[in-house]
């Protein structure tokens, strides 16, 4: 059986196959002791970190809930109020943060490469939570599991990545964890501005199959079994004036996916928050699974926790 006991969750890169699936079994085990009980308190004792240098819903949140809900407790370092204001370096930061002696340290930061950059210097586990346009394997972690249980399958798929690829950072890891499986095909749609970063091709070249394409009507007549819509990243674009031109550049709605997909309308999935790409007219859709993919973070999450502090 696989073990990520004390281990770093950098980038998804570093998981195997078994190691994933084995979380996956971990998460329905606890989604049914959740449902069951509320809560456990298998990690009473156990104190994690979340120390968010970006603003964070979904992945702040359900690494929250899921440490509450395991019995643990959390601390949540608030950069806004923190000394970083009187000019303390985040690296010094995280080593104060780590001096406290947490068992677990939850990391976002603009900075692409700064968990990988401080992880040596840190006695606990690290998790990236998301280090600027370069990786967020937990979101990944839950995609991946989401496809899985709507699908009944990950080998296989079909899925069309759309939007902002070249500076969001749920497209590489999510490209990272499917090339961990068999027979993956990838649709890469995007302007060409935004299409994917060259050393994601290069980091699944030979383990998927892809095309890049630049208008999702181009999927017409194509096997797609998922849609994976994400925001333009106008706080990481180099230049604002970049926003407006391509706001709008691209976007799905429900009419569109009945005019490209008739009555085989793939899965649609997206990391959120939304923003023009993905029209509310798509959420009363069967098809439509963004708001479970977000619910399932805290299962998937939960289960890293608990795998990562041997539980």
């Amino acid at each position: 059986m696989p073990s990520l006991k004390g281990k770093d969750i950098i980038s998804a890169l570093e998981l195997t196959r078994e190691e994933v699936e084995h979380l996956y079994k971990v998460a329905d085990e606890l989604k049914q002791a959740f449902e069951a009980f509320g809560s456990l308190d298998i990690a009473r004792n156990k104190v994690m970190i979340t120390a968010f240098f970006e603003p964070s819903t979904r992945t702040k949140i359900s690494f929250q809930m899921a440490m509450a809900r395991l019995g643990g407790t959390v601390v949540d370092f608030l950069a806004s109020v923190s000394s970083l204001a009187k000019g303390e370096t985040d690296y010094d930061t995280i080593r104060i943060l780590d001096g406290y002696d947490p068992d677990i340290i939850v990391i976002r930061q603009k900075k692409p490469g700064f968990p990988a950059e401080v992880a040596p210097w840190v006695k606990a586990p690290i998790i990236n939570a998301g280090d600027g346009y370069n990786e967020h394997p937990t979101q990944a972690l839950l995609d991946v599991y989401t496809i899985s249980r709507e699908l009944g399958k990950v080998d296989g798929v079909h899925i069309a990545i759309m939007g902002d690829l070249k500076y969001g950072r749920t497209p590489s890891s999510l490209s990272y964890l499917l090339s961990k499986f068999n027979d993956i095909t990838i649709y890469y749609v995007a302007p060409e501005p935004l299409q994917i970063r060259e050393e994601v091709i290069k980091n699944v070249e030979g383990k998927v199959r892809y095309e890049l394409l630049n208008d999702i009507r181009e999927l017409r007549g194509k096997p797609v079994d998922v849609i994976y819509v994400t925001r333009l990243q106008k706080e990481r674009l180099p230049d604002p004036s970049m926003y407006e031109s391509l706001k709008g550049s691209y976007r799905i709605d429900a009419a569109l996916l009945k005019e490209l997909f008739g009555d085989n309308i793939p899965i649609i999935m997206h990391p959120l928050p939304r923003t023009w790409e993905l029209d509310t007219s798509v959420d009363p859709l069967p098809q439509a699974k963004y708001f479970q993919q977000a619910k399932n973070g805290l299962y998937v999450r939960a289960a890293l926790i608990k795998e990562i502090l041997g539980l």
